[in-house]
């Protein structure tokens, strides 16, 4: 892989935001469900994937500036295994050994420990000690978006996606769960020599048509009608667990909140907000009923008995 700055189209001293957004326009763009019958789009979706996953990550992305480590995340190993710098000299009077510097080094022992002489392997990791050879790369990371309705970010519900291979495979929503928060699906991702990368999944969370979330909390604006409102009564409220009947006071003034408990969204410690319920007073629509109100609060005891 090329260097992952270029590839993603971004200079060495980009922040965070300005990786991000060329990240996501790259894969908008390279997506392999856009390009089926583009596999030079596939695969440089699969660079784009792997470099914004260095870059994303702040210690990858200082250890790759530093040197430390290469474009796909392994580490770099720099000198070489002798240790210091300086030319040699023939000493001794017969020529066998040779001074690395001022060291007094002798190749038979060095060679001997790296090629399976006699001395064999010196631990510690000292002249003579093997270079660890650094384990194979795994495949590049896939990125996904899925929409997790209302209902179902609230109530946790299993979710089911389908990946670019075409296959389906679930998952569970974590508690405190928000918008633009990502889900690794293990071994889902591009092959690689040390295995599989992993799908990462992106949640974008909808709309309800009366809900609304309100941290852990979920909010509704419901009419009732001014008989409820004055006499009280029964009314049926929607919830994410199914429609509830709430009971109303009486004499409940208009922008009353009434709590449901344990109805709302999943904290980070596992228990669910409430739905809180403001009650707006709502007029009758049909002419004729509003007349019949209106000659009812005409009527002076009625209006006294009601405040009006």
């Amino acid at each position: 892989m090329a260097d992952p700055y270029s590839i993603l189209g971004v200079s060495k001293a980009a922040d965070e935001k300005a990786i991000k957004i060329a990240y996501r326009k790259l894969a908008k763009e390279l997506h392999p469900d856009k390009n089926k019958d583009n596999p030079k789009a596939s695969e440089r979706f699969s660079e784009v994937t792997q470099a914004y996953d260095l870059l994303s990550d702040p210690k990858k992305r200082g250890q790759f500036d530093r040197g430390e480590i290469d474009e796909n995340g392994q580490p770099r190993f720099a000198g070489n295994p002798f240790g210091g710098g300086g030319g040699y000299s023939q000493g001794g009077p017969n020529g066998g050994n040779f001074d690395f510097g001022s060291g007094g080094i002798d190749l038979g022992d060095i060679f001997d420990g790296l090629f399976g002489g006699g001395g064999g392997a010196r631990p510690g990791g000292g002249p003579g000690a093997r270079p660890q050879q650094a384990p194979p790369p795994k495949g590049a990371n896939i990125a996904y978006e899925h929409l997790v309705s209302f209902t179902d970010a609230a109530t946790l519900a299993p979710q089911r996606i389908m990946l670019g291979d075409g296959k389906t495979v679930e998952f569970k929503l974590p508690a405190g769960l928000v918008a633009g928060q990502q889900i690794r699906i293990p071994g889902r991702g591009q092959a690689g020599p040390g295995g599989n990368g992993d799908a990462m999944v992106t949640l974008k969370l909808g709309k309800h048509p009366h809900l609304v979330r309100d941290g852990d909390h979920i909010r509704i604006d419901l009419p009732i009608s001014v008989k409820e409102a004055v006499a009280g009564g029964k009314v049926k409220v929607p919830t994410v667990d199914g429609a509830v009947m709430l009971t109303v006071p009486p004499s409940t003034n208009s922008g009353a909140v009434l709590r449901i408990k344990g109805r709302g969204f999943t904290a980070k410690t596992g228990a669910r907000g409430d739905q809180l319920v403001t009650l707006m007073i709502h007029l009758p629509n049909d002419p004729a009923e509003l007349e019949r109100l209106r000659d009812v609060l005409s009527d002076g005891s009625v209006r006294e008995n009601m405040g009006v």
